[in-house]
């Protein structure tokens, strides 16, 4: 059976998995370079789960990539991690503590001192100095070396510039094209260790670089480059593949769930981690239908949020399906434009990519600390539906999803997606993303005519809805009566402020409260969660039944309307209720107090801006069922 080479054993009862990581500078291909190999990986059959970190600046500051490979799928990372790849110096100094088995990095990189590494963060520099002098080694990348080798790992130097410059001179050309091919050594030495057939590294790198020859090629000698540096150490068998596979991110998911769901519309600002969702957009706008018939997405960059919400509302009105996509400065301004379209009752959907808040914050980390802001958005009482997605196939379905509530009971409705699931990547049966799940539902629609009104008060709360242009309609953001016409009456403003928060309630008795709620498992101990920790908790329910600990995981999908019934029902009399989520509060279980008097009687939380790891959860959740721990602060990730 085989082992990492240090008497790990790697598989179980057929499961195998395995942890790599790439670091380097931002903006000298990270990200294509995880791509690449994670793409070469999954080519043997095997599953992919990939998290991207990166600062918030163009080029130069360290980025990363975490990648679990798997002969099943996994949903999460842990800090620990088997091979780091790395070819600067302060990939080495930042996550040297991480690795268990494989260290490859830059021979030339040796002399390099962690106080000499100027983009290094001081507290990083700290953290590394001090763990290194108090070992008794000093505090170069050959220090680094020996202190990794004396806990068992593995370190491979590689001679980046003498294997660059030989691609240069076979190639006959220019440095600065050829400097990207480092990232390539690292994917060659780092895909020799697992034993896998070359044929699908190359097969990656041609799907990749195949359109352009020097980049192909480039590429190519790169990757053999590297290759020499190592030897099959994991013994990674070939698996057979019985259904086609996708490997795709969180944003590309959003963006083809509203394509899918018949979106016409669609308006943003450039934020991060939002643009990528809106540009996919329009890279691929022009749409062919399975008649032969051809149609298209209007997308509009527009010159700041406030125009990017009303647009998109705007665009409602007229009849199309209707979105924008943003994060939290970006929905701070859409407030007021969502309010608008609440008083208007105009169906849009606020794709809201929840990041490390407030102000700036942490613009390219992740977090939950937004919830009640969205649940609340907009000043006034009016119905906003609010869902929050907690992995990427819930990601393209709910995003055809709130298209459909958004036209059904004509109002806003926000969904969430956190950082760390947007910029993440997986690999999926594509059969996830066929069936009956997609249908398009308009919700109730009228021709107009003479007597139209828009805003006729009904038991439901909601009005045949004609398109501008089909009727005599009146918008304006004030008070209205059922034409549309702005009244201050205070008969009127009882009656129609009472129909637009009925459709909320028409909502709540519609939407069967089991589909706004999955659970997963059977315990009197229960992780209650929502978004992006759902990945982590169920691998960590995995690990913890085989250590002889069983949790039940519940996982709130909608927020507004919430499932009070249903919660209540399946929370009753649980032992333990341990609320896990990226923010301070536990905001989802202060709605869940708030909602059906339940209080959670332990919390585990963290709002470093970094996702929750599976093996610091694991050992928290320990700490709260066995040690009846009350609240578990995690700082997992560099």
């Amino acid at each position: 059976m085989p082992t990492n080479g240090f008497g790990q054993m790697l598989f179980g009862w057929d499961i195998m998995k395995l942890s790599w990581m790439i670091g380097g500078a931002q903006g000298l291909g990270v990200d294509t370079s995880a791509n690449l190999f994670g793409s070469a990986v999954a080519k043997a059959g095997y599953y992919i789960y990939g998290n991207r970190e990166y600062y918030s600046n163009i080029k130069g500051r360290h980025s990363y990539f975490n990648v679990v490979m798997g002969s099943k799928p996994y949903r999460s990372i842990s800090e620990k991690v088997n091979i780091l790849a790395s070819f600067d110096a302060e990939t080495v100094f930042q996550h040297f503590m991480d690795v268990t088995d494989f260290l490859i990095y830059d021979k030339a990189s040796e002399i390099v001192k962690a106080e000499t590494v100027r983009s290094m963060e001081n507290e990083i520099t700290e953290k590394a100095v001090n763990e290194l002098e108090s070992k008794g080694f000093g505090t170069s990348v050959a220090d680094v070396v020996q202190y990794l080798t004396k806990n068992g790992v593995r370190c491979i130097p590689v001679n980046y510039v003498e294997d660059v410059n030989s691609v240069i001179n076979s190639m006959k050309i220019p440095p600065p094209v050829a400097g990207k091919a480092k990232n390539t050594i690292a994917i060659g030495a780092s895909y020799s260790l697992l034993g896998l057939k070359e044929e699908y590294l190359k097969a990656a790198i041609k799907e990749s670089f195949g359109k352009n020859d020097l980049f192909y090629n480039m590429n190519t000698l790169a990757a053999e480059a590297g290759m020499k540096y190592a030897k099959n150490n994991y013994n990674m068998e070939e698996l057979n593949l019985t259904d086609t596979r996708v490997q795709i991110d969180g944003n590309t998911l959003s963006a083809m769930g509203k394509m899918a769901g018949g979106l016409r519309f669609q308006s943003y600002y450039p934020i991060t981690p939002a643009s990528d969702e809106s540009t996919y957009i329009e890279a691929n706008q022009v749409l062919q239908t399975n008649t032969g018939d051809s149609g298209g997405i209007v997308v509009v960059q527009s010159e700041d949020e406030l125009a990017a919400i009303n647009m998109a509302v705007g665009a409602s009105l007229t009849g199309a399906r209707s979105a924008t996509a943003t994060s939290g400065p970006g929905f701070s301004l859409m407030s007021e434009g969502i309010s608008w379209a609440g008083m208007n009752e105009a169906p849009v959907l606020v794709t809201y990519y929840m990041r490390g808040a407030p102000a700036t914050g942490l613009p390219t980390r992740s977090g939950q600390a937004d919830l009640k802001f969205a649940l609340n958005v907009g000043h006034g009482e009016f119905p906003r539906i609010v869902i929050a997605s907690g992995d990427h196939e819930e990601v393209f379905f709910d995003a055809i999803y709130g298209l459909n509530l958004a036209e059904r009971y004509q109002t806003p409705v926000i969904h969430i997606i956190e950082k760390c699931l947007a910029n993440a990547y997986s690999v999926l049966d594509t059969k996830v993303f066929s069936g009956p799940k997609i249908s398009i539902e308009r919700g109730l629609l009228s021709e107009g005519g003479d007597d139209y009104r828009r805003f006729v008060v009904t038991q439901s709360g909601i009005s045949p809805r004609a398109f501008l242009g089909k009727a005599g309609i009146f918008y304006t953001g004030d008070e209205h009566n059922e034409s549309g016409h702005i009244t201050e009456e205070s008969l009127n403003r009882l009656a129609l402020y009472e129909k637009r928060l009925k459709k909320l309630e028409t909502a709540d008795r519609e939407i069967m409260e089991e589909s706004m709620v999955n659970v997963y498992g059977d315990s009197q101990d229960v992780v209650l969660l929502w978004g992006a920790s759902k990945g982590a908790a169920l691998d960590a329910m995995e690990e913890l039944k085989e250590k002889g600990i069983n949790i039940e995981v519940v996982q709130v999908r909608m927020f507004n309307p919430y499932p009070k019934n249903y919660m209540k029902k399946i929370l009753a009399n649980k032992r333990m209720i341990i609320a896990l989520e990226s923010n301070y509060y536990a905001q989802g279980a202060e709605v869940l107090a708030e909602k059906t008097g339940i209080m959670p009687n332990a919390q585990i939380l963290k709002w470093t801006g970094r996702p929750i790891l599976l093996d610091e959860l694991v050992t928290a959740i320990e700490d709260v069922v066995a040690k009846r721990k009350k609240r578990v602060i995690l700082d997992g990730g560099a």
